[in-house]
């Protein structure tokens, strides 16, 4: 029997492999209902013209996100950053200037191309505050306790194990720190299989929480002032959603033992 999560997790790498190597030969990327087409609600037109002007066009051609997690996030000088599913590196680039040389900015990515496409466009944008990693965001490869906010722009609802995502960011988290995240978000209204109607999985569409779902989550994972606000629909009854939370800056520092081992059935996009 096919392990779905797994056939999916291998569908997303293949599809965002692509997606990178077809920048890297002069083309463009963009996530959305249909994959590898443009869609004006996904990808770098959400981007303010100041900051597109900044950047490798080839860092711009595979923004493949529903929103602009820098802005979402409220950057500052010296503030440890990491970008989960950081693609062709465009909101690591951006986090980088923001937070200065006094700060730094992670990106992480489980496709071998989009990884070699974000290192060339680093190199061009000459960032010298930036380091990319390889690996999924259900198991994030950084100690606990060590960064100041997590951001991720249209990713998050591509994984097949969100609670470990949302333990994870809690885990990498130091106390007090924070959470800025562009995502795709359902209706509470609509049940799994009418989400999956209006769009599939690979397309940024079938695997996103409801609003409801999205804060449960959330809390769950021990987080508080938690904010989940649509900014635009990208489909019937589904939104790209500002996602904004906290961990607390009180209680029980997170063990770097507590982080959950790799796992096959994750998955995760870029």
């Amino acid at each position: 029997m096919s392990d779905q999560p797994t056939d999916l997790r291998e569908t997303i790498g293949k599809r965002y492999a692509a997606a990178a190597v077809q920048v890297a030969e002069g083309g463009t990327a963009c996530c959305g209902p249909q994959a590898m087409e443009i869609d004006d609600n996904f990808g770098s037109t959400l981007y303010a013209a100041d900051d597109r002007d900044t950047l490798p066009a080839e860092a711009l051609a595979a923004s493949l996100g529903c929103g602009n997690p820098t802005v979402v996030a409220d950057l500052h000088e010296g503030e440890r950053v990491l970008d989960l599913g950081s693609g062709g590196g465009m909101d690591v680039l951006l986090s980088a200037r923001r937070v200065g040389v006094t700060g730094k900015a992670y990106g992480l990515d489980m496709t071998e191309e989009m990884l070699a496409l974000a290192l060339a466009n680093q190199k061009k944008a000459g960032a010298t505050n930036v380091e990319f990693l390889k690996g999924t965001i259900e198991a994030i490869p950084l100690p606990a306790n060590t960064i100041d906010v997590v951001i991720s722009n249209c990713v998050i609802n591509l994984s097949t194990d969100k609670p470990a995502v949302f333990a994870e960011m809690f885990r990498v988290l130091a106390p007090g720190g924070r959470i800025g995240i562009s995502d795709v978000v359902a209706d509470d209204a609509l049940t799994p299989t009418q989400r999956a109607e209006r769009g599939d999985y690979v397309g940024c569409i079938a695997g996103a929480l409801s609003f409801a779902e999205y804060r449960e989550g959330l809390v769950a994972a021990g987080f508080t002032d938690i904010e989940v606000n649509p900014t635009h629909p990208v489909a019937d009854g589904m939104h790209s959603a500002v996602v904004r939370a906290a961990k607390p800056t009180t209680g029980p520092v997170t063990s770097g033992a507590a982080r959950p081992q790799a796992r096959d059935k994750s998955g995760c996009c870029r």
